[in-house]
This record gives structure tokens, sequence and C-alpha cells, in this order.
């Protein structure tokens, strides 16, 4: 992506401890019309400005439901988690990340502005029969290409019937093979298809169309099914 990903001495944003100077700063961020300050710090994701896909995932994602469990995989600094608990006060939001610092920071942010629905935790610590009605992320392509798929099919296999995630990855790195090789990992119990495209970036949507009956979280799925990508535009906004 466009953000370089890596803190001050070379500390990478997805280690679990950033080996770059704990250096806090403030940003004023529109986080969905909620606009807000936040605590950023070296060694995390994005931590001078509002990441650029980022910003496309909050613009092209379509309204969430308004209850249920949330999801931001690779949290950072918590933008796509504080703008689903700031738009779904009803929902329960869950975030991830390998990188504490991130966490703690996403922690801080939730409490400065008075959010009491998230949750940012370990891998560890999430429930391991929950599953998730929404997922949102900016996942961490620079940690190769192994290791991506991992992550993703550790998680996206959790949504619930008619649970939806929605991904961004920029174009020049690998959205356009990412979509189809997430077709054919999940199997045909999703579907995966273009969302939406702008400013270098595809925002890719998974959706669980068959239930799943060991682990639904009951009525707070969302009903419908996924936008038909031979009907959505491809122009750069």
């Amino acid at each position: 992506m466009t953000e370089h990903r890596q803190g001050a001495h070379g500390g990478q944003y997805f280690a679990p401890a950033p080996d770059s100077e704990d250096i806090r700063r403030r940003l004023n961020v529109d986080l969905r019309g909620h606009h807000t300050q936040v605590e950023t710090s070296n060694g995390v994701f994005s931590a001078h400005r509002l990441d650029l896909g980022t910003s496309v995932l909050l613009k092209h994602a379509p309204e969430p439901p308004h209850r249920g469990s949330f999801l931001d995989l690779g949290c950072g600094w918590g933008p796509l988690s504080l703008a689903l608990a700031l738009e779904r006060p009803e929902a329960t939001i869950w975030l991830w990340d390998v990188n504490e610092r991130a966490l703690e920071l996403t922690r801080r942010n939730a409490r400065t502005i008075g959010l009491p629905n998230v949750r940012a935790v370990t891998a560890q610590d999430v429930p391991e029969k929950l599953g998730f009605d929404l997922i949102w992320s900016n996942p961490p392509i620079r940690v190769g290409k192994d290791e991506l798929h991992r992550l993703l099919m550790a998680w996206l296999p959790r949504l619930n019937h008619n649970g939806r995630a929605y991904l961004v990855v920029q174009k020049n790195l690998g959205a356009d093979s990412l979509t189809p090789w997430l077709q054919t990992a999940l199997g045909p119990t999703f579907m995966v298809g273009k969302h939406s495209s702008s400013k270098g970036y595809r925002v890719i949507e998974i959706a669980r169309t068959t239930p799943v009956p060991a682990r639904q979280n009951g009525d707070d799925a969302r009903e419908g099914t996924p936008q038909d990508p031979s009907r959505t535009e491809d122009g750069d906004a």
C-alpha cells in the first residue's frame, strides 16, 4: 500500500512489540462523518495520517447492520473499529492486531471518545465459537502472501450466515488476484466479488450465503446477497 509500513528505527508495524520509540501524537480525523481526535504513535500502521486505503474503505463500505458482532482485522490505532463503534453503538466491535502498541492505542482512543462497545484483544482472547456479522479490514499485505492467506483463512470462515466482509487492497499489490483466490479457498458457501474501486484500491466483498448451525449468533445477521460484481463500477473516484 502507499503507506510506508515501518516505524522509526525500522520497527515493522506488524511486529508484536515494536522497537521504535513510543512517541505519541494527536490526529484530527473524519470517520464516516464523525469528526474526532485520536492518539497514534510510532511503530503502528499509518501513524502520521489516516491511510488512503482505510479512507477508501470508510467511504465505500455500505452501512453496517444495526447490531451484532463485528470484527476489525488488523486494527492499527483503530480507525475502522472506532468508525463502526460510532456508527453502531448497539453492536459489539471486536478488533485484533498482532501489534501490542496498536491494541493499547485503540483501547485508549475508544475510552477517550467514549465507546464502551469496543473490545481490543489478542487472537487468543476472541471466544473460539464467536461468529461475526461483519468484518472490515485493511489487511497487512506486506507480511507476505502465505502469511496473509493464513490470516484471512483464520477469520473469514467465522462469518455468520449472511455475514459480510469488506477488504481494501491496492490494485498493484494483488487485489485482482486475491479475489479469485479467496473464492477458491472459501468455497461455494461464500460469494466473493469486487464491491467498488477507487484511488487505486479495490474493496473486495465476501458474503457467507449458507447457514453455519454450529456457530450462529442468533438474529443479528444481515439479510441479503452480495452485490453482483458485474454491476459494480470500475472507475477510480
